[in-house]
């Protein structure tokens, strides 16, 4: 994708990029990856050009290289450790202090509605904007950049979740403790999606063995299922005896 990049918006992607360290050969990529739907909506009247494809494809860059990187530092340890440390990893949490550390927020394009309601700071938003970034240094050097961007950008974070400090994953720790008690996994559902497209809000259930356990609700899927996780605990494990990592 290469689009007609003014010199003020230039100023501010090249700010971006030294916050990031890293710097683009395509910019076009990076201003994608910071084009909120609402903006591309109003500007160009499509869909095509917001971020939201680019948010995929880091998703699963990120999933991949962090996966990686565990699978080499923890050579002794099993598959269900490593998708803990994982989740932890690449959870909305870790992602939503990362995206305010490099202050993302500042450099997005938004719509006015989403603009008018505070869209630079819901964290749907900027940890969304970090995932899209990460798909943009897929596309603009391969993935030896990405690589070399997630282990630079997660350092801090890997070596907390060494320490057994990382954010905790209340949807890893109840699929442990599902499967240790119930020998299933739990499953979530949406139940609703509240407000406008610009300020949604999300509210899950978690079900186990086809049974509603708990809800939650938060501005994105991801959080929402972390809470709904959250609750079934407090229901199947009263006395917070919870597994560790």
């Amino acid at each position: 994708m290469n689009t007609k990049i003014d010199r003020e918006r230039l100023k501010k992607l090249k700010e971006l990029e030294r916050l990031i360290r890293y710097r683009f050969r395509n910019r076009s990529f990076l201003n994608q990856a910071l084009t909120h739907k609402s903006y591309a909506n109003e500007r160009y009247k499509t869909r095509d050009r917001d971020n939201e494809r680019l948010e995929f494809l880091g998703d699963s860059v990120l999933g991949i290289v962090v996966s990686h990187i565990l699978y080499d530092d923890y050579p002794d340890r099993n598959e269900g450790f490593l998708t803990r440390c994982k989740s932890q990893l690449v959870s909305g949490a870790t992602l939503s202090r990362l995206a305010k550390e490099f202050r993302i927020g500042d450099f997005l394009l938004l719509g006015k509605g989403e603009e008018a309601s505070g869209g630079r700071k819901h964290p749907s938003n900027i940890l969304c904007a970090l995932e899209a970034i990460i798909g943009a240094i897929y596309l603009d050097g391969g993935l030896k950049s990405s690589f070399k961007f997630i282990k630079n950008t997660f350092r801090f974070q890997i070596q907390l979740v060494k320490e057994g400090k990382g954010s905790k994953d209340y949807k890893s720790i109840l699929q442990q403790v599902v499967l240790k008690k119930y020998k299933t996994t739990p499953s979530y559902r949406i139940i609703s999606e509240i407000g406008p497209d610009h300020k949604k809000h999300f509210i899950v259930e978690v079900l186990i063995s086809g049974k509603r356990q708990g809800v939650g609700s938060g501005p994105n899927k991801k959080s929402a299922e972390q809470e709904s996780a959250k609750e079934a605990l407090s229901i199947i494990e009263p006395d917070n005896n919870l597994p560790q990592l």
